[in-house]
């Protein structure tokens, strides 16, 4: 339903150009497509080929003022040659060194830090020492100083998770450095967050005050390895304890809330029984996943990727997935789902099986 060309419609469109200006009845299936068509693809990095990178960075590429940390951002190939796992998240492989200290600095974006093998490293946030061990997740809010020392002899590698994107895009980003060291070089078990609020069921009265993100420094494995491990027993006597089938899942939640960890990422972990296959679905957003254990798939886009431990892939906006376990299948994902929620733009669809 377009107008005939004519001398006198080019020069009404010269006129736009010249100021600035864009019909949108020439533009309507881009900026309002029928469903969502994004320019992320889905990917996947391997961990058999990240780690050696990691590794030799760490050899060639000192930590220090300047590049602040020796992390290595997964760049989308849709998404035009940006450091970005998604439109909205941010996702890189993060490597220190023995003995070595990442200063401390703060910035608006929130972050992560997921521990897929090794021990060693404390991250220190707001001065509280909080150690980081394989399953942990590790949480720096928005505007928190942070800085991280290794106090073994081996090095360490852990996978970091931003909304770096999101952020860059709406133009809200602060930075500041802070110490050139760290504040706290102690070494304990459990953080000073943990300590305070890691007790089942109980809250702090010296803590009432809800907060925009999780006051917990560290959510630990043992924990997590647990839920899932009851939530597929109650399974085996009968009890509706799982997502589906031989799909055991929990959320990471912010105890003063019980809503996600913090403002605009959610966190989540998945267990599947050797044999299952999820249901293919369909969400609007991006998800990161990352194998901490096992074998299996993801068939994404009608596209199998065969995955191991350590393999990290994205799926953008509106495009099918699913996962198969080969043998029992662990999994670490996080998401953009807090600000599609929040801002109502959430829309998710599951296939159901024929009966």
């Amino acid at each position: 339903m377009q107008p005939d060309d004519t001398p006198e419609l080019r020069a009404l469109y010269e006129g736009f150009e010249a100021m600035h200006l864009m019909p949108l009845w020439t533009q309507l299936g881009d900026l309002m497509p029928r469903h969502p068509k994004p320019k992320a693809v889905p990917h996947v990095w391997k961990w058999a080929d990240l780690l050696p990178l990691a590794q030799t960075s760490g050899d060639l590429v000192p930590v220090g003022r300047g590049g602040e940390r020796r992390a290595i951002g997964l760049a989308n190939p849709g998404l035009g040659g940006h450091a970005y796992v998604s439109p909205t998240l941010w996702a890189a492989i993060q490597y220190l060194g023995p003995r070595e200290t990442a200063p401390e600095h703060r910035h608006a974006q929130n972050a992560f830090r997921f521990v897929v093998e090794g021990e060693g490293v404390w991250t220190v946030v707001n001065g509280d020492p909080v150690r980081m061990s394989r399953g942990d997740l590790l949480l720096t809010p928005g505007w928190h100083f942070h800085g991280h020392h290794n106090d073994t002899d081996k090095p360490m590698a852990w996978i970091d998770g931003l909304d770096i994107p999101f952020a860059q895009q709406n133009d809200v980003g602060f930075f500041e450095f802070g110490s050139d060291r760290v504040t706290d070089y102690a070494t304990p078990r459990f953080s000073r967050g943990e300590r305070l609020w890691c007790h089942p069921g109980l809250r702090p009265l010296s803590g009432l005050r809800d907060t925009v993100a999780s006051p917990i420094g560290a959510y630990r494995w043992e924990h997590t390895d647990r839920a899932l491990t009851e939530q597929l027993l109650l399974e085996e006597e009968g009890q509706p304890a799982t997502v589906e089938q031989g799909h055991a899942a929990i959320r990471y939640v912010n105890p003063t809330t019980g809503g996600d960890v913090m403002s605009t990422i959610r966190c989540e972990f998945h267990r599947l029984r050797a044999g299952t296959d999820t249901p293919p679905r369909r969400d609007v957003g991006s998800t990161v996943f990352q194998v901490f254990d096992g074998k299996g798939a993801a068939v994404i886009g009608g596209v199998t990727h065969k995955l191991d431990i350590g393999d990290i892939f994205v799926i953008p906006s509106w495009i099918p997935w699913s996962l198969q376990a080969e043998t029992q299948f662990d999994l670490f994902r996080f998401s953009d789902a807090p600000i599609m929620e929040r801002l109502n733009f959430m829309r998710s669809h599951v296939e159901m099986a024929e009966t």
